[in-house]
């Protein structure tokens, strides 16, 4: 499927960090609830994130990610995941977070 450069800018993926973390017991598959501080614009997320095989709780805090915020909330199981969280399979299909190299400002948006 083509999409043109105008759909592409319409998705608005910032970076954010992850400012907690904890277990998602609920969850269908073995998950996070994290929450992500994409700055004062934006501000604070919610989301759940798949990533448990590459990363222990104390790992996520911290981190820099890319999430997409404009998307609506999606009731995930107890869980309003406000922002998705973006990430690559690995050969296995486990989920390795996206981030910048080096240190960037908070919501600085992808282009």
């Amino acid at each position: 499927m083509t999409i043109s450069y105008a759909d592409f800018e319409k998705v608005d993926i910032r970076v954010g960090r992850i400012t907690r973390a904890e277990p998602f017991p609920e969850a269908r598959k073995p998950a996070y609830k994290l929450w992500v501080d994409f700055g004062p614009e934006i501000g604070e997320k919610r989301s759940s994130a798949q990533v448990t095989k590459h990363y222990a709780i104390d790992e996520l805090v911290g981190r820099q990610v890319l999430g997409v915020v404009n998307f609506p909330p999606r009731q995930i199981g107890p869980v309003m995941s406000e922002v998705l969280v973006l990430g690559l399979p690995d050969e296995e299909g486990a989920v390795v977070l996206i981030g910048p190299g080096h240190e960037v400002p908070l919501g600085g948006k992808l282009f």
